[in-house]
């Protein structure tokens, strides 16, 4: 067994476990008890990845980026050679 890639694996899911945890916990704690009108929309958004598989995401990210897509793009074009 390769214990570099378990370790690597290990210290990934801590960190990236940490790092949600201090985004998490006050946004969640903002979602719960505040009263803005738009609230629903970011519960929503929050709730999509729950709802819908990453594949469904992933295409729809797509979708929205893409080269004809209704987002207008800020970055410049590669050179077509």
């Amino acid at each position: 067994m390769d214990w570099q890639a378990f370790w690597l694996t290990i210290r990934l899911a801590v960190w990236v476990t940490l790092i949600l945890l201090v985004i998490g916990i006050p946004f969640a704690y903002a979602i719960a008890f505040s009263r803005w009108r738009w609230k629903f929309l970011v519960e929503a958004l929050v709730g999509l990845p729950i709802v819908l598989p990453p594949t469904v995401l992933g295409f729809y990210f797509l979708v929205a980026l893409g080269q004809r897509s209704p987002v207008p793009h800020r970055r410049k074009q590669p050179p077509r050679l």
